[in-house]
């Protein structure tokens, strides 16, 4: 018998299971919070793409674990890159694996289905707005800390938030890096339903066997046309978010917001 590519593969920082035709993925790096790294994120992309167009898989549910989902891009990756710093045409290639990431995901025929236990922060966030629907458990909670800190909102996730939320709401959200809790997430329109804190799983599954039970070639189309829809502009309003992101990462506002993070202070910005 020949091995499944997805589910017996013996993966670094995710797991891969599958009942019928319900495929779940786990983020599993717990020692960092589910910290999204290259090899996190690599990983993460190619089992989207090995899942895109398999028809025996009818939903997938991404989840992070109980804890927590994810912590966001690892801030850490930066100090392995200070030895030897890449040229910018070279970063710029490094920095195009979040909107690859939250791509490659988007673009699953499948329905895709997120479990949120605890934090969803920052490019764990990007992920979860990619898919199809988010169930948050009681005490879990999304944020964006990008602006706060000195950098814009990249991943070519602004569009998506907007579409979920609004624009008023998805100014608020992206531009004050305030948390929101499950319950203000289900007000606007980025989850779809709450349960009590341990529950998201549960919750997740029961939708995907909702799914499962639909006949699977109108759900596809469903999602397809949906998705045409409201993301016919999204790539022509954040197509350069990537070099906005280089931009500010040269700012000294950059350095102030990391380093006013760092001292626990509040950070003094210029402009600059």
């Amino acid at each position: 018998m020949s091995q499944d590519p997805v589910f017996d593969r013996a993966w670094t920082h995710i797991k891969a299971q599958r009942e019928d035709h319900i495929a779940t993925i786990s983020l599993h790096r717990p020692e960092a919070k589910n910290a999204l790294n290259d090899l996190h994120m690599r990983e993460l992309i190619e089992v989207a793409q090995a899942l895109r167009l398999r028809h025996d898989i009818r939903a997938v549910i991404l989840t992070g674990g109980t804890e927590g989902f994810s912590a966001g891009a690892d801030l850490n990756v930066a100090k392995t890159r200070v030895a030897a710093p890449p040229t910018l045409i070279e970063l710029r290639s490094l920095y195009s694996i979040g909107p690859d990431l939250c791509k490659a995901w988007e673009e699953i025929e499948a329905v895709t289905i997120v479990a949120i236990e605890g934090f969803c922060i920052g490019g764990g966030c990007a992920l979860a707005v990619s898919c199809d629907f988010r169930i948050m458990a009681e005490g879990a909670y999304m944020r964006l800390p990008e602006i706060p800190l000195g950098m814009n909102m990249s991943w070519r996730s602004i569009p998506r938030i907007a579409n979920l939320v609004g624009p008023a709401r998805a100014k608020q959200f992206v531009m004050f890096g305030e948390p929101a809790d499950a319950q203000t997430c289900l007000t606007w329109g980025m989850a779809e339903e709450v349960t009590p804190k341990g529950g998201a799983m549960a919750a997740a599954q029961r939708w995907a066997q909702k799914v499962v039970a639909l006949p699977p070639i109108p759900v596809r189309m469903t999602k397809e046309a949906v998705n045409a829809t409201i993301n016919a502009n999204n790539l022509a309003t954040s197509i350069m978010d990537r070099d906005q992101y280089l931009l500010m990462a040269r700012s000294n506002d950059y350095k102030e917001g990391v380093s006013a993070y760092l001292q626990k202070r509040t950070p003094d910005f210029k402009g600059d």
